[in-house]
Order: structure tokens, then sequence, then C-alpha cells
């Protein structure tokens, strides 16, 4: 919070200046005032806070085989949400129609109108050119390469629309929820795919093409199943949910999902509990590169194989241990996602505080009014 006084000093801008910029942001809906401070003498002075509560933002985080739809406001608390059963193969008019479907009636009942919503994010499981807001030759999403997605979601919604990978969103919703005071972050999401997302100095890595994290297609020594991508050896192709799903069948054990996984392995089927450790080993194999890299300050582990517990988690954290030098893991927390299945939503809803909210965004929005 701060007051208009405060704002002057820290600006050196005049009063009369001051009072014009807060007057404009505050009937904008950016600002509003709050309570008043004990005075020493003359006028109380009023404090200014920023309006999160008011902006509505609508969030979707799609997976391979279900995702999640909400509604937040722009402080990312959740106000309706909705998980979606649906593949993400269905290609991306009937998954995009569907999710705006989900957005009107979670917008109904979270009681917002859509001249609330400030901006909508989405996160797939595939590369995505992020400036163009379009998926690039993603191999588990068939028809989505290239697709207009902010395009086609602006036709229902009239409001910025960004578009990301589902790990970038996931990294930058763990950052901003729940470490925030991590200098650098990497998250790793493995379900029904593998992929990672890294947060250096507060702000997401991004490469020249949208492959940045994309781990899982990482070629490991001893792999010899063929990938989604049509390559063998992939990291994907030996520690995903879809590989242990497939190992397990080879066994006769019916695992058609990443969560079948996890109930076989709180059921304490050994054989599960065998190919989710095996999965960890190889994940740490390559991790122990990435780490060594960029060594981070945490290394934090989603998807729905994160629900395996300490099973996955060990398997990781030992195969790293083994590959690294002790420099680069001294200070290292590795650890489980604190917000679960809801932090592809909260990075949704943090991507989209970030473009609204930037002073240029809010330069160009104050200029129209």
């Amino acid at each position: 919070m701060s007051t208009r006084r405060e704002l002057g000093e820290v600006t050196d801008l005049s009063r009369s200046t001051v009072a014009a910029r807060v007057d404009e942001l505050i009937r904008a809906g950016y600002l509003r005032e709050g309570g008043t401070l004990s005075s020493s003498g003359g006028r109380p002075p009023t404090t200014l806070v920023f309006d999160d509560e008011t902006p509505t933002v609508l969030a979707a985080d799609l997976g391979a085989t279900h995702g999640r739809v909400a509604v937040t406001d722009a402080s990312g608390r959740i106000l309706a949400e909705h998980v979606v059963e649906s593949r993400i193969d269905a290609g991306p008019r009937r998954t995009l129609s569907r999710v705006c479907d989900d957005f009107e009636i979670l917008l109904e009942r979270a009681g917002r109108s859509t001249a609330s919503i400030c901006g909508i994010g989405i996160g797939v499981p595939g590369p995505v050119d992020f400036r163009a807001g379009r998926v690039v030759r993603p191999p588990v999403m068939p028809g989505w390469h290239d697709f207009d997605v902010r395009g086609f979601v602006r036709r229902r919604f009239p409001v910025p629309v960004l578009l990301d990978n589902d790990a970038n969103m996931m990294a930058l919703g763990e950052y901003d929820q729940a470490r925030s005071d991590a200098s650098s972050l990497i998250f790793v999401k493995v379900g029904t795919g593998v992929g990672s997302g890294i947060v250096m100095g507060g702000g997401l890595l991004r490469g020249v093409d949208g492959a940045e994290g994309d781990i899982g297609h990482v070629r490991v020594r001893g792999i010899t199943d063929v990938c989604a991508c049509g390559a063998t050896g992939c990291l994907a192709a030996g520690a995903s949910g879809s590989a242990i799903c497939r190992d397990l069948r080879a066994l006769g054990i019916d695992a058609g999902s990443s969560r079948d996984v996890v109930a076989l392995v709180r059921q304490g089927n050994q054989q599960a509990l065998a190919a989710v450790r095996s999965a960890g080993a190889l994940l740490g194999e390559v991790l122990a590169t990435v780490v060594s890299l960029v060594n981070p300050q945490v290394l934090i582990l989603g998807g729905d194989l994160a629900h395996t517990g300490e099973h996955f988690l060990r398997s990781v954290h030992e195969a790293l241990l083994a590959r690294t030098q002790p420099l680069a893991t001294r200070g290292l927390i590795v650890t489980m996602s604190e917000l679960g299945d809801r932090v592809g939503i909260a990075g949704a809803t943090a991507m989209v505080r970030e473009q609204v909210f930037s002073a240029g965004a809010v330069d160009q929005r104050l200029s129209t009014l």
C-alpha cells in the first residue's frame, strides 16, 4: 500500500501530476482507495491498493488426457473451477470450444461478467511460440501445429489471450504462489509426457523456438522404445506416465493413464512401484546435466507421477546426487509441488497479470479511455 504523498516522494513528480495519474488508474479499475492513516496534522492520508479482486482471469491447464479450467481474480484466488476429462488429440477446435463453453459456465457460477475479464491464460503439453501464440510441431497434439489459438479464443472472448507450454506455466505458478524467494527454480512435470520450465531472476527462461525445457526428448542410453515424437530412446519413452503404462500392460496389469499408475502405487502394487522408481532414476540421470548447467536453488517435481510421493522423489534425488559434483547440489532443494494440480492455473493467472498489468499495457489502455 502507498499514499499519494509517498508516490510523489518515490517518483519525484509534482503533487498535481501524481493526483491526476492516480485518478486515472482508479477510474480504469487498477487502483482503489483503502483506509486512512493517522495524521499528525491536517487531512489524514488515504492509502492506495492495487485492485486485484475486481479483474477476472480465465485460466486453462490442458494436459494430454485431462486438464483444469478455472475463473480467478488477478491475485490468483480461484472463484470457480472444473476438471476437464478430455483428450488433447481431439484437435484444437473441439478442445478449445469445450474450454470456452466451460469458461462461460464457470463465469456464471462465480458471479462474474464477461466485461470483467482482463485476460485468458492457456497451457498446453507441447512446444509453443509464445510471441506468436501458436503451438509448434507438438508430438502428442495432432492438428495443433501453427493453429491460431489466440484468434480462435478471442472470437468468443475479445480480450488478451496468452498461450504457453504447460510446464512453463507450472514453473511460473509455483514461483509466484509458493517460491517467490527463490533466485532460480526448475519445475519438472511428469505426466503422460515429460517437460520442464525454468525461472531465473524472477522470469521464465525462453529459448529461440519454444523448445526450452523440453527434456522429455533428450536421448538416454538404454532406452530402446519409440517415443511419441517418432524417435527412439527419448527420456519420455522410458520415464513418462505413458511409458510406465506401456510396461505395466506388458505385464498384464491394467493401466491406461498416469493416474492409473498413481492408483496402483497407492494400492501397493509392486510392479508399479518398481516402474515408478526406475522412471525416477532415468529422470534423475537427465536432470543431473540440467542441474550442473543451471545450478538452481530449487528443483520441483509436479504432474501426475508426483502423486506417487517419496517413491518417485527419492529415486530422482538419489540418481541426481550420484551424477553431479557436490558443489552443484550443495544448496539444492528437491521437493514436490506445493500447489499440486492447481499449479498450472496459478501460472496462467500470473502470466496474464504480468502482461495485462505491465507498464506498457496500462499506458496503452489509459490512452484509449
